[in-house]
C-alpha cells in the first residue's frame, strides 16, 4: 500500500491539464506505469485519483456487495459514475475530462492533496473552504474517530 504525503498549488490550463507537482510524482513513481482512476469524491465537491492498484482493491470489495439488493446497486452506480481511466503524460501533465472539471467546479487554480493512499484534485477555493469549515470541529472529530482507547492504531 503507498501513502501519499503533501498538499500542492496548480494550475489547470484551458485544455484540462495540469502538472503533477515533483514531489508527489516522484512518490507516484513506483505506480506510474500501472495508470490511475479518477472519479469524484462522495462526500466532498472534488476528484479523487486512485492509483489502479488501490481502485482495483476497492473493485474487490464492491464485487463482494449483493447486486440483487436496491441499495446496493444504486451506491454502486453512483460511486462509478464518471469513472475514467487517466494517465500522467511524459511530461508530467495529468488530463482532467471536462465533465470532471465541471462536477469538481475546478477554475484555473487547483489544489492536490495527498488522502493517505488516494489524491484529492480540488479547485483551489473550494479546498480553502473545506479546510477552514472542517477546523472548527476538528479537535470534536480526532477525539471521537482516533480517541477511542480500543483502537490500536498507534501500535
Amino acid at each position: 500500500m503507498i501513502n501519499f504525503l503533501g498538499t500542492y498549488e496548480c494550475k489547470i490550463d484551458a485544455k484540462g491539464r495540469f502538472m503533477m507537482p515533483v514531489s508527489l510524482k516522484k512518490q507516484l513513481a513506483p505506480v506510474l506505469q500501472e495508470g490511475f482512476v479518477l472519479k469524484r469524491s462522495v462526500f466532498q465537491p472534488c476528484l479523487e485519483l486512485y492509483p489502479m492498484k488501490e481502485w482495483n482493491e476497492m473493485m474487490v470489495r464492491m464485487n463482494k456487495l449483493n447486486r440483487f439488493k436496491k441499495k446496493n446497486n444504486d451506491f454502486i452506480r453512483r460511486f462509478t459514475a464518471g469513472v475514467k481511466t487517466v494517465e500522467i503524460d511524459a511530461n508530467g501533465r495529468l488530463l482532467i475530462p471536462k465533465d470532471l472539471i465541471q462536477i469538481a467546479s475546478i477554475t484555473k487554480n487547483l489544489t492536490v492533496s495527498s488522502a493517505i493512499n488516494i489524491i484529492e484534485i480540488w479547485d483551489k477555493e473550494s479546498y480553502e473552504q473545506a479546510i477552514d469549515e472542517a477546523a472548527v470541529d476538528f479537535a470534536d472529530l480526532a477525539e471521537e474517530v482516533m480517541g477511542d482507547d480500543t483502537t490500536e492504531f498507534l501500535s
